[in-house]
């Protein structure tokens, strides 16, 4: 089995971002992007979905983190979508209910090839320290687009903005590392009647 591995380079005159992941790696990160509360969730997503990640990004932080935010949601679904491969054996569908204390979200994803986002998340404030909650949707709409996955995120219960966002990352690793894994049953048989994905 060839390594599931994979780097992107995406230079605009917004942003310059770098990204490396191994689908199959043990929860090593990287980061360097200046937006440190979008790091410390997508650790929760290298730690629990087992994928290693590096990431560099250099935007216009200046003005505010959309942009970053939204082209790093781009090149990770880029990366994804070159290190899975053709995806025959793997499993396709992921899902997974994170609670932490009061919060619980529930994300469901299929590795289908046809990207779409269903966000049914309300955050109690607009912003998490100096993070603007509203990012976290674009960023998500980037990688669906990119890594060309189905993404349903809701969030259940909720009172506390932090402990929703990091339910959401969490489950996304949980479901994104359940899709990936190999089907030992499968025989490498692509998981579609169409016989592509």
């Amino acid at each position: 089995m060839s390594a599931r591995v994979a780097s992107v380079r995406r230079d605009t005159r917004e942003t310059q971002i770098g990204v490396e992941i191994n689908l199959d790696g043990s929860g090593k990160i990287q980061f360097d992007t200046g937006i440190h509360f979008l790091e410390h969730m997508l650790e929760q997503v290298a730690r629990h979905g087992l994928v290693d990640l590096v990431i560099e990004a250099k935007g216009d932080v200046h003005i505010d983190h959309h942009h970053t935010v939204e082209d790093i949601g781009i090149c990770l679904g880029q990366a994804f979508d070159k290190a899975i491969g053709d995806k025959r054996g793997i499993v396709r569908y992921g899902h997974a209910y994170v609670p932490l204390d009061e919060a619980l979200s529930r994300v469901v994803l299929d590795c289908s090839g046809r990207p779409g986002l269903e966000w049914f998340v309300e955050f109690p404030r607009a912003r998490i320290g100096e993070f603007d909650v509203d990012l976290f949707r674009e960023f998500f709409q980037g990688f669906v687009n990119h890594a060309k996955v189905s993404l349903h995120v809701d969030c259940l219960r909720a009172r506390n903005a932090h402990h929703v966002a990091e339910t959401i990352f969490k489950a996304f690793g949980r479901a994104l590392r359940m899709a990936v894994e190999f089907d030992p049953r499968a025989n490498g048989a692509m998981p579609s009647t169409k016989g592509v994905l």
